[in-house]
């Protein structure tokens, strides 16, 4: 198991045992010096300037890309997109991708288990254009329903979108093959990669998707940062979603025309210094080796599962092996509100997450309005999940369970 606690300054000024790491991961203190220092010495707007702070702080940005292509397997950095996040990245796609070629009719296929960035841009779209959203289905022990989704894809939907790991149930589809299936039939293939990049080591030659999308505070890195990456064919046949500086190569008074990918999707001034502070998260997590972080989420959701087993009258949703499942562990306790509890579990410094998750279709296949949802990261320990187990079990004490 990893031993990297003392990396992490927030855990050293009493973030007790934090399991919200889904929902946003603690900082390493790489991270936020790589901010500090560049911020405060040669910080300057990018691609701007001839002068030496401008351009350093252009290969600064740049850098980034290039570390997001390596971290990914990708084949070029203009393959790279540096957005705001998974929900601007898939935002992008829908609307720029889907508003010029879908057509009335056209089917997009979705899975219940979407977190909403990955649904309401595509109801958004499909709005504008007559598209028509399906969905495919779970099986009752929290995976997705392979069979459902190979049904649908035989009513030939012109896009594919899914999960590459469910926030609220952990499950991991095979996105490879869930990929190779999809374009098969000619579907344009969208990942939400917002669980799994942190978590496991991604290729995006290997999953064989149309577009990709992450979060950079998901994986150590800044909040306002993220990357969508696409196929470079794909990228060429989607339009801006956002005008403005930068991202034309030319600008008349009654038109414009388009800077080269992948610079005509970043209008404006972009996110530098939280450019600096993703490649040293990429950086961070490549020291530790992303098959050890794989190893220590197997290991530390292993442990999780067993333990939360064996709290009386706490039901887990999803999986209940760590097989093809990452450490989201969504749960409820008796009839107690998920709200109140994580609330409980506060008092004793055990942080997680309560509420829908983004996800209220999933919930409402689940058939409850809420959970609680305890998530680890490189940081937790088997005593965070101890402390977790300790604060439940006084719960039930306190509500009589």
């Amino acid at each position: 198991m990893l031993d990297v606690r003392q990396d992490f300054p927030a855990i050293a000024a009493g973030a007790g045992h934090f399991l919200d790491s889904a929902a946003s991961a603690l900082k390493p203190r790489a991270v936020l010096e790589a901010m500090n220092q560049f911020a405060g010495t040669v910080y300057a707007n990018v691609h701007r300037g001839a002068y030496r702070l401008s351009t350093t702080s252009t290969e600064l940005y740049e850098k980034a890309r290039s570390r997001a292509a390596e971290f990914i397997g990708a084949s070029n950095p203009d393959e790279v997109v540096l957005c705001r996040g998974t929900t601007t990245g898939l935002n992008m796609v829908a609307a720029g991708w889907g508003g010029e070629h879908l057509r009335p009719g056209d089917r997009i296929l979705l899975t219940v288990m979407e977190h909403h960035a990955n649904i309401v841009p595509w109801q958004m779209v499909a709005r504008r254009t007559g598209a028509v959203l399906d969905y495919v289905g779970i099986t009752e022990d929290g995976h997705l329903d392979r069979d459902g989704f190979v049904r649908k894809l035989d009513l030939q939907p012109r896009v594919v979108a899914f999960t590459g790991m469910s926030n609220v149930l952990g499950s991991i589809p095979p996105a490879a093959a869930l990929a190779e299936a999809a374009r098969a039939t000619g579907a344009l293939v969208v990942v939400d990669g917002a669980q799994l990049v942190p978590h496991r080591p991604v290729d995006v030659q290997s999953i064989g998707a149309d577009f990709l999308a992450f979060s950079g505070h998901k994986l150590l890195g800044p909040t306002g940062i993220g990357v969508l990456w696409g196929r470079p064919e794909r990228l060429e046949e989607m339009e801006p979603t956002e005008g403005g500086g930068e991202m034309i190569a030319n600008v008349e008074l009654d038109h414009s025309t388009w800077a080269r990918i992948p610079h005509r999707f970043e209008a404006g001034t972009p996110p530098i210094i939280e450019a600096v502070g993703l490649t040293a998260a990429f950086d961070y997590l490549d020291e530790i080796g992303m098959e050890s972080v794989a190893a220590h989420d197997a290991e530390l959701t292993n442990y999780a599962l067993k333990r939360l087993s064996e709290v009386e009258q706490l039901r887990i949703q999803g999986p209940l092996t760590g097989e093809d499942r990452g450490g989201a562990i969504s749960f409820t306790l008796g009839d107690v509100h998920p709200h109140d509890l994580a609330t409980i579990l506060d008092q004793r410094q055990v942080s997680v997450r309560a509420g829908h998750h983004c996800a209220k279709p999933l919930m409402r296949v689940l058939g409850m309005p809420a959970t609680a949802r305890a998530s680890i990261s490189v940081y937790t320990n088997n005593e965070d999940i101890d402390a977790l187990i300790s604060g439940l079990e006084e719960a039930s004490g306190l509500f009589g369970i």
